[in-house]
């Protein structure tokens, strides 16, 4: 019996899992192999972080959304190393698999540009665990608060600071003052929660350095509304226990802050790393690898990369930016060329990204938009973005509860999901039940 051509994917994010449904009905076997069992709809973790949704609600099983899919094996482990000549990649658990073609899409990792020290004190935002480490961090500061012996104490602790103002930043700001004026007003006898002082701190000279400038001047005016303090062109030199220290043009300053969170960069992950060495590719000072026109590494026509650990170039010259729709497309596009090549067609035309727009939520009825040009702000950029990320979450059942629960925040400023479960390092020492009774992440 022959062999038929096998087609392995890492990564069942947004690259990842698009490619594999691509090949429905295909004459190919699919090995889809993730560290993750689910998919994870990465746009709303924010969401999770502030108590509007749960994990559940924002994330699909891979086994249910490929189960119909009989050409298509889903398996659990992490890549640890690759051996592109003999067509193999080796799992983190000994595990080795063979392939034709090789789909990449493992995503990336939060980078602290060399000071890893500081994840401990500022969680980023890139998985369930770091989501639900923030809602704990958010939540349990109002809690110490209300508990603070002096003023000094109960301010630090109601002193909120955002490191970095893209996107994430942004959306994760204008939740804090929403849970700061609205959801939490009535919920405390000592303190007064609208007291919060939220700090958004940025590098550039502007946030949402990605978007127009005028729509990035309006998100700032937006946020501020909020209450959220803005300052930009400030580089972070320490994160610690008791808060932020900065640098804002020659001077050095201290805030303190007991909730730090991190919105900052990202970089390649480790198997990122090994793949960029055994091929010996080109790469980026983030670790991106430079792919070919047709997405594929030099030198090796069957390994594609998608999505964020690309280094995919428009027609300008431009590289494409690390979002879910690139990473969608491209996933598409290997899949579609490895078809092709499979039926002894010619190689596919050059893969080009068909740019729909970004979209930045800041707070209720608030966003920034631009779609196909168009410059959208306030309450109709907030209806387009509710509109895309309500299509995009990927079973149907997720759709009607996230529908659901955004339709009793909007109208209660209610927030389900406020549950402060696992141990954040800011309170291991302070709460022993906490050790022995771990968070089910919820």
């Amino acid at each position: 019996m022959e062999t038929r051509h096998r087609v392995m994917i890492l990564g069942g994010g947004f690259g990842g899992l698009n490619a594999a449904l691509k090949f429905k009905r295909a004459p190919v076997d699919v090995t889809l192999i993730d560290k993750r069992n689910f998919h994870l709809f990465q746009p709303l973790m924010y969401q999770v972080a502030t108590g509007s949704l749960s994990p559940g609600e924002i994330s699909a099983p891979l086994r249910g959304v490929l189960s119909r899919q009989k050409n298509t094996q889903v398996l659990l482990g992490e890549a640890a190393d690759i051996d592109p000549v003999n067509k193999r990649v080796i799992l983190r658990d000994g595990g080795t698999y063979p392939y034709d073609s090789l789909i990449v899409a493992t995503g990336s990792q939060t980078s602290y540009y060399g000071n890893d020290g500081w994840r401990e004190w500022a969680p980023s935002l890139k998985s369930i665990e770091e989501a639900t480490a923030i809602r704990h961090k958010i939540l349990y500061a109002f809690e110490k608060a209300e508990r603070a012996t002096s003023e000094g104490e109960s301010h630090a602790w109601l002193t909120f600071v955002i490191v970095g103002a893209g996107a994430t930043g942004m959306e994760l700001a204008g939740a804090l003052a929403e849970i700061a004026t609205e959801t939490l007003r009535h919920d405390f006898r000592k303190i007064n929660p609208q007291d919060a002082r939220i700090i958004l701190m940025e590098g550039g000279h502007r946030v949402l350095g990605s978007f127009p400038e005028d729509l990035s001047a309006k998100a700032e005016k937006l946020v501020r509304r909020l209450g959220v303090e803005v300052t930009k062109e400030v580089m972070v030199t320490c994160i610690d226990a008791d808060g932020v220290t900065y640098k804002s043009g020659e001077e050095s300053k201290r805030l303190a802050a007991k909730t730090v969170l991190w919105a900052g960069g990202v970089t390649t992950n480790e198997f990122g790393k090994k793949l960029a060495e055994r091929t010996n590719a080109e790469t980026d000072r983030s670790g991106r690898i430079k792919v070919n026109p047709n997405l594929t590494v030099q030198g090796y026509p069957g390994i594609f990369i998608v999505g964020d650990l690309a280094l995919s170039l428009d027609e300008k010259g431009n590289p494409l930016p690390g979002v879910a729709q690139v990473a969608i497309q491209g996933g598409a596009y290997a899949a579609k060329t490895i078809k092709a090549r499979l039926k002894g067609n010619p190689e596919a035309k050059p893969f080009h990204y068909f740019n729909k727009g970004n979209l930045a939520v800041i707070g209720r009825a608030a966003a920034v938009a631009d779609i196909f040009g168009l410059h959208l702000s306030g309450l109709p950029a907030w209806i387009v973005w509710l509109f895309v990320h309500l299509m995009y979450i990927v079973e149907f059942q997720n759709r009607v509860l996230v529908f659901v629960q955004w339709g009793f925040e909007y109208l209660t400023f209610s927030r389900g999901a406020r549950l402060i479960t696992g141990v954040a390092a800011t309170d291991s020492v302070n709460q022993p039940d906490a050790m022995n009774h771990p968070g089910d992440g919820n």
